[in-house]
């Protein structure tokens, strides 16, 4: 592939697409960390969020992130 056939504008949006796609993978990932660490959460719940994060993902992700408590000892 020639650098005639890749047009600078197509790079920037290539690395822009790249870089949401890993943001989407770290955001799923502290998702599922955050969801099995919780105390507050019985099995089942934990269980039921991790069904609902892999089989809907993009729902599931916000809505959890949504319906997540506000942890007290968290600093801004």
């Amino acid at each position: 592939m020639f650098a005639y056939d890749y047009p600078l504008l197509s790079v920037f949006w290539s690395i822009l697409w790249f870089a949401l796609f890993v943001l989407w993978i770290f955001i799923v990932i502290w998702v599922f960390i955050d969801n099995f660490r919780r105390t507050d959460h019985s099995g089942w719940a934990k269980a039921l969020w991790f069904l609902f994060i892999v089989f809907v993902p993009v729902i599931g992700v916000f809505s959890y992130i949504i319906a997540r408590p506000v942890d007290p000892y968290a600093t801004l």
